[in-house]
C-alpha cells in the first residue's frame, strides 16, 4: 500500500465519519437552542431539562437514519476491500 492510497483512505474515513455525526449533531444543537430559550422565557434554571430531550432526539435521529448511516460505512468497506484487491494484484 502506498503512502499515498493509506493518505486516500483515511481522508475518506475522517470525511464520511464527519457526514455521519452531523446530521445527529445539528439537530441536538437545533434541540439544545429551543430548550435554551424555553428556559429562558420562563426562567426555568433546571441542568437536567434539556438532558432527556436530547437523548430522545439523539436516539430518533438513529432510528431514522439508520440505514442511511449503514450503507455508508458499508460502502466504505467495500472500497477498502477493493483497494485491497487492487493492491494484491499489482504486487503478486
Amino acid at each position: 500500500m502506498t503512502e499515498a492510497t493509506f493518505i486516500d483512505l483515511l481522508q475518506h474515513a475522517l470525511w464520511l465519519i464527519l457526514m455521519l455525526a452531523a446530521p445527529i449533531l445539528v439537530v441536538n444543537l437545533l434541540v439544545g437552542i429551543g430548550i435554551s430559550i424555553f428556559q429562558a422565557v420562563t426562567q426555568i434554571q433546571e441542568s437536567t431539562l434539556s438532558f432527556v430531550p436530547k437523548l430522545l432526539v439523539t436516539f430518533l435521529c438513529m432510528v431514522a437514519l439508520g440505514p442511511w448511516m449503514t450503507r455508508m460505512i458499508i460502502g466504505y468497506g467495500e472500497e477498502i476491500f477493493h483497494q485491497l484487491i487492487i493492491i494484491g494484484r499489482s504486487t503478486g
